[in-house]
């Protein structure tokens, strides 16, 4: 089965909980385990997030946006920014490297997402970061097995 959405909402911090509730019921389809929808909506947070913090450093008139493909057991979640982009990826996909210290950022965004989901890749310049994630589901991967 292949099943789309996407959603555009402005760069407040109290849309990211928005953004992670409705996500997690558009792959409710998929009949995810507890653990797999947990783990997806913490990758939606941290990379909302990061676009409201570091992509426009809180400028609620930017707009992030989030794209959802459900393909064959396979989530697959796209969400960009047009902000400042980021600098060095390699560097920031480090534990604990962080642009904004001093609002106690963990630096643990890049790390989680990439120990939750099956692929991450990121994409940026200085128009925007874009960050595509894929998760295949268990049952997903008994069938294959």
């Amino acid at each position: 089965m292949n099943n789309q959405m996407h959603l555009q909402f402005s760069a407040l911090s109290q849309n990211e909980s928005f953004a992670r509730v409705t996500v997690a019921a558009f792959i409710m389809q998929l009949d995810p385990t507890m653990d797999e929808l947990t783990e997806i909506k913490t990758v939606v947070s941290e990379a909302v997030t990061n676009a409201i913090i570091h992509g426009y450093d809180n400028d609620p008139k930017a707009t992030v946006y989030i794209s959802v493909e459900l393909e064959d057991g396979a989530v697959h979640i796209t969400i960009k920014d047009e902000g400042i982009g980021i600098d060095d990826v390699e560097e920031a996909r480090q534990p604990l490297y962080t642009t904004k210290p001093e609002l106690e950022r963990s630096g643990m965004g890049f790390t989680i997402m990439e120990n939750f989901m099956d692929y991450v890749e990121i994409h940026s310049t200085k128009e925007g970061t874009s960050i595509r994630m894929t998760k295949y589901l268990a049952k997903s991967k008994a069938l294959v097995n």
